[in-house]
């Protein structure tokens, strides 16, 4: 874990700020609260924090529009907590910029497992992302256009790879179907959500070890895909 990384983390509920700063602080983040989306905002400018935890239900503004302006000047790893269980709500958040997102109450481990990610994300994009993305046995050359399972060199077709080559350039950050789709096909495909399912499987088929039980192209239902690297 990144020593000494800086987290603010934007909500409202005093047992929730108690609960992450004492988490937090265990784990020797240096661990700044906000209790509203403007106060959030305001922090966010002023210390430029290395990753942010965003609730939804904020007294002032709401986390998605947070999350929205954020967007317009960050990049900063942002991980939604909130008690909204819905997909519109998760897909909404991960549109407008979140990296992550948790339902409340959440497991500790995981939160800081989602944590882990999101820095080592961060991490290499601003170092100058690498062009190797390592999946188990699979090897990524994005600059090469090459994909090797075990030294041996798989065959994908052109949309197959602008595919991977999306999802592992964002590893650990979930995707949502309209992200994918607008990206490796185009904005006016956004909705056709037949030809993703399509070349996730065709790519599970040949990057997996089970298909039908994927460790690295993981399914987030309703929402996207997740790529899990270095596992």
């Amino acid at each position: 874990m990144i020593p000494e990384a800086h987290i603010l983390v934007i909500d409202d509920e005093p047992q929730i700020q108690r609960a992450l700063r004492a988490i937090l602080s265990a784990r020797h983040f240096q661990v700044t609260i906000a209790s509203t989306g403007e106060e959030g905002l305001a922090l966010a400018a002023a210390e430029q924090p290395d990753l942010i935890i965003l609730d939804l239900g904020l007294p002032d503004i709401d986390g998605i529009e947070v999350c929205r302006r954020l967007r317009e000047w960050t990049q900063v790893p942002i991980i939604v907590l909130s008690v909204r269980e819905s997909e519109r709500d998760k897909v909404l958040a991960l549109d407008r910029g979140a990296d992550d997102y948790l339902t409340k109450p959440f497991g500790i481990e995981e939160l800081l497992a989602r944590i882990r990610v999101a820095l080592r994300h961060a991490s290499k994009t601003a170092s100058g992302k690498s062009t190797i993305i390592q999946a188990g046995p699979i090897t990524i050359d994005l600059a090469e256009r090459r994909v090797t399972r075990a030294g041996e060199e798989i065959k994908l077709t052109a949309t197959e790879f602008k595919l991977l080559a999306y999802l592992a350039a964002n590893a650990g950050k979930v995707l949502t179907h309209h992200a994918i789709l607008s990206n490796v096909w185009d904005p006016a495909d956004a909705d056709r959500l037949e030809y993703l399912r399509v070349y996730i499987r065709q790519l599970r088929m040949k990057l997996e070890d089970e298909p039908d039980n994927p460790k690295i192209l993981v399914n987030e239902p309703g929402i996207g895909y997740r790529f899990i690297a270095e596992h």
